[in-house]
């Protein structure tokens, strides 16, 4: 096996997978006398803990394409990557703050719902459409071939087999259980991605130092590859387009942590399951500050495994095992699994359990979220708008399992595409802006309407591949496009809303109170911490 697995390190992995399916199972079991209806199924029966739902927040984010890509783009680039962590702890305070309100207040159960309350069925199944073909066609699949890639290059096990495992082990749970297994599950599956994260920078930056520790490893890669250390690129540096430098901070990147937290039905819909608003804001901010936390078990890898292979005393100490697949500038994403061949028998299989935690999570949490728009978006308002509850989960399950082989099916072939991942991130962002920009005005602005909302989503994508291929000096990196891409569809909306209604308020508007988005002294005080945290990090890497 490439990274040279033993005994303990299967026994780990199988008690890891043991505790995954049983937990499973157990929390998905039916109580003596009650039939699980949509609410047990979709929402998990809207009882979630704080500390369930910010863990599962994390768990359903955290993937192979984290592990894997931010590892090698901390390899490639440094801690700037650590933007789109660092950045999501203040998105989902805002979400916390102001877009879950309105969204438990009005009782949903999907993204797409809430488009039909606000404006039409026309619209919501647009979008439901939309997504039903994103977690399909890109999420569901773009994660089982990362997942798949990462085992391959890790234990040498086929990719099509690995694939075919990885889906197999998240629907042995999720797509029986619902919500209530992949939340209750998420909670396991956080600690072993934490833990294991951990052990790997450990591992990595004790190596750094010669074994005298993480602290001493830390500061040996600070003094040896100090490019590494900034938040803010210049203009100068290769990867400027894809970071571009200040415009990160309050440009484009809002885009897409704004439509993903807030949007995003496989991110969202454990919050929609809390107890109260109280609760799942609680939850927000849990998963806010171990977002504070991904860049040390995700990021920092990445970087000592930079300064190893560019240091021949750290590698004359490897021995030859340390000369197999070593990672470069141009294969950065095989800094993750070339780190791991380090560990020594038994943590091997912790790391990997964190990896697979990572990867199967976020499958579970796409099937589920995949099921519930069809069922409730698609199944019940065209196909039987009176199925019974019993029904209503079997077209869940069977759904998912639908969605989930056709992924596996054309999972394998992304591996003849060049840069497929890239493709993906530019493709998404293409579409973003039009939903976020729906959502936005839709929320807050009580004068958008239907009609302007239909023209903004179908206008938002050509604006995009205008301002992808029509050539405009200082529009290059994608982030800029998507930022004036949600400006230019929001003008839009806002202008037609006006002729149309002459100004006066939309029939459907959403009528914000003085109270609606109060908050509680631990939300507040939570959220200044965060918000001080954030401002000392990228002082500290500026």
């Amino acid at each position: 096996m490439k990274a040279g697995f033993e005994m303990w390190d299967y026994l780990v992995f199988i008690a890891y997978a043991i505790l995954i399916l049983g937990v499973g199972l157990w929390v998905s079991r039916d109580k003596k006398g009650h039939q699980k209806n949509a609410e047990d199924y979709f929402l998990a029966s809207k009882s979630l803990p704080w500390w369930a739902i910010g863990t599962s927040l994390i768990a359903a984010n955290i993937s192979a394409e984290q592990f894997i890509g931010m590892s090698g783009s901390g390899f490639a680039l440094g801690i700037a990557i650590a933007s789109y962590e660092w950045m999501a702890a203040l998105t989902l305070i805002i979400v916390g703050k102001y877009f879950l309100p309105i969204f438990i207040e009005k009782g949903l159960y999907t993204i797409p719902e809430f488009v039909e309350k606000r404006f039409s069925t026309n619209l919501k199944t647009i979008l439901a459409i939309f997504w039903l073909s994103l977690y399909i066609f890109v999420n569901l699949t773009s994660v089982l071939f990362l997942g798949g890639l990462a085992i391959e290059t890790i234990m040498g096990v086929d990719m099509v087999y690995a694939i075919v495992g990885l889906a197999l082990f998240a629907a042995a749970y999720s797509l029986y259980g619902g919500l209530s297994a992949v939340a209750w599950t998420d909670v396991i599956q956080v600690v072993f991605l934490v833990l294991g994260g951990l052990i790997t920078t450990y591992l990595a930056l004790n190596t750094v130092s010669g074994g005298e520790g993480m602290l001493a490893g830390f500061s040996k890669i600070w003094e040896a590859a100090p490019e590494k250390f900034h938040m803010i690129l210049e203009e100068s540096n290769d990867n400027y387009i894809n970071l571009p430098g200040i415009w990160v901070l309050v440009g484009g990147l809002w885009v897409a942590n704004l439509y993903y937290w807030g949007f995003n039905q496989y991110i969202i819909q454990r919050t929609l399951a809390a107890k109260s608003l109280k609760e799942s804001q609680k939850g927000i901010l849990l998963a806010a500050f171990l977002k504070l936390i991904i860049p040390l078990i995700v990021v920092v890898p990445g970087i000592a495994a930079y300064v190893i292979v560019n240091d021949p005393s750290i590698m004359a100490n490897l021995g030859d095992v340390g000369l197999l697949n070593i990672p470069s500038t141009e294969q950065a994403d095989k800094a993750y699994p070339w780190l791991l061949q380090f560990l020594p028998t038994g943590l091997k299989g912790v790391a990997f359990a964190a990896l697979a935690a990572a990867i199967v999570s976020s499958l579970a949490s796409m099937l589920n979220s995949t099921s519930t728009i069809f069922t409730m978006d698609i199944y019940k308002q065209y196909i039987n708008k009176n199925a019974d509850d019993k029904t209503t989960v079997n077209v869940g399950r069977i759904s998912g399992a639908i969605a989930l082989l056709i992924a596996v099916i054309i999972a394998p072939l992304l591996n003849g595409l060049d840069q497929v991942f890239q493709y993906i991130q530019e493709f998404t962002g293409m579409l973003s802006p039009g939903i976020l920009a729906i959502f936005l005005l839709g929320l807050f602005w009580k004068k958008t309407t239907n009609n302007a909302a239909i023209w903004g989503a179908v206008l938002s994508f050509p604006i995009a591949l205008a301002l992808k291929f029509i050539p405009i000096a200082g529009l290059e990196p994608w982030m800029h496009q998507m930022g004036i891409t949600t400006l230019l569809t929001m003008l839009i909306i806002m202008s037609l809303s006006h002729i149309q209604n002459k100004g006066k308020d939309d029939s459907k508007g959403i009528e914000i109170t003085k109270n609606l988005f109060k908050t509680t002294p631990l939300f507040n005080i939570g959220s200044i911490v965060i918000c001080i945290l954030l401002l000392v990090l990228y002082c500290l890497f500026w």
